[in-house]
């Protein structure tokens, strides 16, 4: 791809600080993972890119380090965001990005959807999907019913801690992938590792918690009326995503209209054209390192563990791999 020369307008590129949550069940492979040099325990999520109200990302480096996202969403307007999303989400980023490290099992949860969300707490519903980045022998996640059940034998299965075996279990590996629309019951288990692209919320149901406690010794808040009314109670045969991995060229894991995201696995230079994309591009880098170019010349490293934000007016980048790099690619276009 021959990138066309715009001499009076630069495309920036952005990284983002990492915000790290310590959680009751975090582990100790984000930190190492992502090669900081930080004493903190415990850290169940690295939220990537966030645009979540209190959790703004800022800018790590170059000309707007410093900035917060919706300070440069207001600056660049439909030229970061693209103009539909723009539009549609004025300066508040669409989409949360995150590693999660589980040391133990994560709660099992629900979500809702953007009516409900908007309903009961004037917020955005929640639609994600789950890639592995790696899993630890044995590691399983939850997600969708085993069996058809009713509302009221969920409930009641709440009640008599029995509400995994209603549940679809899943022994996971690198590179397996679950798409998890707004109300699917699901929980991630320990030694998952695992890459998130969700939409922006920070709404999550507690349906049941295995009876943990928290730091004070107090039971964990479950949201049993919330969940019942918001879950999906459809059963699928099947929750997980297949896709057949190809080197060099992108391959579709999920499309909706929240985000769609690719699978990028490179072991040469690779031109993605974005002239036609109304959107932003985030790259999330979960193996090997590069450095991403675009068509005025901007030079960008990244390595495993970082995620870089391409604004919507960029017409193009050029991947270039160190040896190889696997890379997320996840924008929003309806």
């Amino acid at each position: 791809m021959e990138f066309r020369k715009l001499p009076f307008i630069i495309y920036n590129m952005y990284k983002f600080k990492p915000i790290l949550k310590s959680m009751l069940w975090g582990g100790e492979r984000i930190i190492p993972y992502k090669g900081l040099q930080l004493e903190k325990k415990s850290v169940g999520e690295s939220w990537e890119i966030s645009g979540v109200k209190d959790n703004e990302s800022v800018v790590a480096e170059g000309p707007d380090a410093g900035m917060k996202l919706p300070e440069l969403i207001a600056r660049d307007k439909e030229a970061l965001l693209g103009q539909s999303n723009y539009e549609r989400f004025g300066k508040e980023f669409p989409l949360l990005i995150k590693f999660i490290d589980a040391r133990q099992d994560l709660s099992i949860q629900v979500h809702p959807n953007d009516k409900q969300a908007w309903e009961r707490h004037q917020s955005k519903g929640k639609t994600e999907m789950w890639y592995v980045v790696d899993a630890e022998p044995g590691s399983r996640l939850r997600s969708g019913f085993a069996k058809q059940v009713t509302p009221e034998e969920y409930e009641a299965s709440i009640a008599d801690n029995t509400i995994t075996g209603l549940l679809k279990e899943y022994d996971i590996h690198a590179g397996d992938v679950f798409f998890l629309p707004a109300g699917r019951i699901h929980s991630i288990g320990a030694g998952a590792f695992i890459a998130e692209i969700q939409q922006t919320s920070n709404i999550t149901y507690r349906i049941y918690d295995f009876n943990r406690c928290d730091d004070n010794g107090n039971p964990r808040e479950l949201h049993t009326e919330l969940s019942k009314a918001a879950i999906d109670y459809t059963v699928l045969p099947d929750y997980r995503t297949y896709y057949d991995a190809k080197d060099d060229t992108p391959v579709l894991l999920a499309s909706c209209r929240y985000f769609t995201t690719s699978l990028y696995r490179l072991t040469k230079p690779y031109s993605m054209n974005l002239a036609e994309l109304d959107s932003f591009v985030v790259l999330i880098c979960t193996k090997g390192s590069g450095t991403v170019t675009d068509e005025s010349g901007n030079c960008v490293s990244i390595k495993q563990g970082e995620s870089i934000l391409i604004p919507a007016k960029a017409r193009g980048v050029e991947i270039k791999p160190e040896s190889s790099i696997e890379l997320l690619s996840s924008w929003i276009e309806e």
